[in-house]
């Protein structure tokens, strides 16, 4: 398998969630093991050198493939929650949506200062969910932080609302 074949199994699901809305239906890659498998492998080689403690995987889509890069590498795996998931002390973020306000949560001790972290989500469209999640990991000052997706929608600009000193990764432009 290659990226173009795995890009062939992602479903388009055209006006979904409203008209004019193209969507990029993971659940086919996610069910198919071969295209799970090389996805798990590709993320892997993505950071498989770069000494990589924890995963922070954003709910709910992003727990599935970063649990399995966080398992590739050999290190911790981190939800980042919508409010009131996470059992003990946490820290939380609010970030504004195309339809409203919307809020993620970390665990207070999930990283520290010696952590190289990924975070991680199935698909970048704007961008909010996860500048708001990268602030949250930074307020926690670990060494270093990546930002990685499988989906990136390229005419929504996403990326621009991401920081630019972090390495952001997708191995699907669309």
């Amino acid at each position: 398998m290659n990226l173009e074949e795995l890009k062939g199994i992602i479903r388009d699901v055209p006006d979904f969630p409203s008209k004019g809305i193209m969507f990029r239906d993971l659940t086919t890659m996610i069910k198919n093991g071969e295209a799970l498998h090389f996805t798990g492998d590709a993320l892997e080689s993505l950071y498989k050198d770069k000494g990589v403690t924890k995963v922070v995987g954003i709910e709910s889509r992003g727990f599935i493939c970063g649990s399995i890069l966080a398992d590739r590498l050999k290190c911790g795996f981190v939800p980042a929650r919508k409010p009131g998931k996470l059992p003990s002390v946490t820290i939380k973020k609010a970030y504004a949506k195309e339809y409203g306000v919307d809020t993620i949560e970390l665990h207070s001790d999930a990283i520290n200062e010696n952590d190289i972290v990924v975070i991680h989500d199935d698909l970048l469209a704007t961008g909010g969910t996860m500048a708001a999640c990268y602030d949250l990991v930074k307020s926690m000052n670990p060494k270093k932080i990546y930002i990685n997706f499988i989906v990136e929608l390229s005419d929504l600009h996403g990326r621009d609302n991401l920081p630019k000193d972090c390495e952001v990764t997708s191995l699907l432009v669309y």
